[in-house]
């Protein structure tokens, strides 16, 4: 990786971090604060953007600019998890739980789909 490609990772990542606070704020004023859908909206998305990215393109430069940074900026699995404790440690074990593996089932399946496709637009 050049330097040049390194410096516009860690600048994709921040704008992935931005769009992330930007959507999550936008579904927590929709349908509120109580389960985090804003984070697990987040996650599907950006799930399937890098599935399909992954499929698609085999361009290394281009696979780091926007999976490791833009989408690594957007998604936060760290958030899930931190979530999830807090939700837990608050006695709200079905929604810790639903929260968990419900990010992690519909991720993959997210992740799943996006490689499919990407690999139907490559060819």
């Amino acid at each position: 990786m050049t330097p040049l490609v390194f410096l516009v990772v860690a600048v994709a990542g921040g704008v992935g971090a931005g769009a992330r606070y930007v959507v999550d704020l936008a579904v927590s004023t929709l349908v509120g604060a109580r389960f985090p859908w804003g984070t697990l909206v987040i996650n599907v998305t950006g799930s399937f953007a890098l599935g399909l990215l992954t499929g698609a393109v085999s361009d290394a430069a281009l696979l780091a600019v926007i999976g490791t940074g833009l989408l690594g900026g957007f998604t936060t699995f760290s958030s899930v998890a931190a979530v999830s404790a807090v939700m837990a440690t608050d006695r709200r074990g079905w929604a810790a739980a639903t929260n968990t593996v419900g990010t992690l089932v519909l991720a993959i399946a997210a992740a799943a789909v996006g490689l499919a496709v990407g690999g139907l637009v490559a060819g």
